[in-house]
């Protein structure tokens, strides 16, 4: 992560703080990681803001980095000149999250040469934001010491939501083939996407399958996916042409995902897929997915994009689930299932077999290529948003829950899932209107994704149960 870091500083208030502050602020970033761009003690006093030239300064130099920085800290060793700060983030043009940090007073020590008074300064930096129209977020304590613990767990929420809203940024995703006519759920405005800057890019299965066919057994994409699918799933008593169908399918899938400049996808499934081609794609999507590339089935558009949001706040895969079934008579478990297309992450152990389900239709040769096994226990988050075409807005939910290791004997990629106050959270996905589709991620980043979803995307988002603040 590289950050802009805006020191704040007022002239009558103890100026040498600004110094140590500084000092503080640059050496927590290098140790967590980070990379600091940052006006040097021979660019300014101290190498903090206070004057409308040092704001300039500032500017300019963010500006030259304007493709590197992912997110402005600002930090207050004492009471800091708002006006200095507001203007150096608007002068530079980003378009970035900030959060405003500001360091607390000792209160055995308030004497003039020490009191810092950030405090006080923060509210007004805030306030001055506000009227610039700069979006920010803040720390969980109003001061806190950028030593602290605090703000150690701060920085990383902060990061994950940076990472949230630069993914988002000029987003181009790919939907392979026509939403199934039995699925409305998963009907999407594509325009209120674009808005918000997110693009979509089609492709007809007629045209998969055109490409398909061009290809031949022994081509070098087709054995290079050949080998990689069966290195990434147990492939046992799995036929042989239905492995270079999956192979050539995600040949396709890859050429033209480089092709379009597309970072993820929905796919089409239910039943051309299988109708027509002859397996089901959930290996390949899978594969993707593991990559930190999701994929939804059902051309589920929204869908991916939330797997996506949650991938990007924990760098760890998502998946795409069915809120599907209660958990006997406990009202806080639910079972999560997928036919699947679940990414190998998810599962304490798995192997590929036949979709169970659309077999009885479409027959068992047709099915094969899912990614089957129960969904490993872990501390997960989950998320949904979504179009309101009446209302014309993004809107969604998230928030945080594990899965369990009770047991489960059922077919597909299955896990139990235990949601504080479920049957609230149920009672507002059906009152609201929102699909059976979820995304989930073995991480606890519910509360970025949301940070990130309302105050700098500009979309709506529910959190569950409730968050404190």
């Amino acid at each position: 992560m590289t950050f802009g870091v805006v020191v704040g500083n007022r002239g009558f208030f103890p100026d040498h703080l600004a110094k140590t502050g500084r000092e503080e602020i640059l050496a927590v970033l290098e140790a967590a990681g980070a990379r600091a761009i940052a006006l040097t003690p021979e660019e300014s006093k101290y190498g903090a803001v206070e004057t409308y030239d040092e704001s300039l300064h500032c500017a300019e130099l963010f500006k030259k980095h304007a493709d590197e920085i992912d997110g402005i800290i600002v930090t207050l060793p004492n009471f800091g000149e708002e006006r200095g700060i507001v203007d150096a983030i608007r002068l530079s043009g980003l378009k970035v999250p900030v959060l405003v940090q500001a360091t607390p007073d000792r209160a055995e020590n308030m004497t003039i040469a020490v009191r810092r008074d950030s405090f006080c300064g923060k509210m007004s930096a805030c306030n001055n934001m506000m009227q610039y129209g700069i979006a920010y977020s803040l720390t969980t304590l109003h001061t806190e010491a950028v030593t602290s613990p605090e703000f150690k767990a701060d920085l990383e929420w902060f990061s994950a939501v940076c990472r949230v809203v630069k993914g988002l940024k000029n987003l181009k995703i790919g939907a392979l083939g026509a939403r199934p006519t039995a699925f409305n759920t998963v009907r999407y405005s594509e325009r209120i996407l674009e808005t918000s800057g997110i693009s979509v890019e089609t492709l007809d299965l007629s045209e998969v399958f055109g490409r398909i066919a061009k290809l031949k057994d022994n081509d070098d994409l087709t054995q290079a996916k050949l080998t990689a699918i069966k290195k990434y799933v147990s492939t046992h008593g799995i036929p042989e042409d239905a492995l270079l169908k999956m192979a050539k399918l995600g040949a396709v899938i890859d050429g033209w995902m480089k092709q379009t400049h597309c970072t993820i996808s929905a796919v089409q499934c239910w039943t051309s897929m299988e109708e027509f081609f002859g397996v089901v794609p959930c290996t390949i999507m899978s594969m993707m997915s593991e990559n930190l590339i999701p994929s939804a089935c059902e051309v589920d558009v929204p869908g991916t994009l939330s797997m996506y949001m949650l991938a990007l706040a924990s760098g760890t895969p998502s998946a795409l689930l069915d809120w599907n079934n209660n958990y006997g008579s406990d009202p806080n478990k639910c079972v999560c299932f997928h036919c699947s297309n679940l990414p190998k992450h998810f599962f304490a152990d798995v192997r590929m077999d036949y979709q169970e389900i659309i077999a009885g239709t479409v027959g068992k040769l047709n099915t094969f290529g899912t990614c089957v096994g129960r969904v490993k226990a872990g501390v997960m988050s989950y998320a949904r948003f979504s179009t309101d075409d009446r209302r014309g807005v993004v809107r969604g939910y998230t928030g945080p829950g594990k899965f369990t290791d009770d047991p489960l004997e059922t077919f597909g990629g299955a896990g139990v899932a235990e949601i504080p106050q479920l049957q609230k959270l149920l009672k507002y996905i059906c009152r609201e209107g929102f699909e059976h589709h979820v995304a989930a991620n073995f991480s606890d980043v519910s509360k970025a994704v949301h940070e990130a979803a309302v105050r700098y995307m500009g979309w709506e988002s529910h959190y569950h149960p409730e968050l404190e603040d």
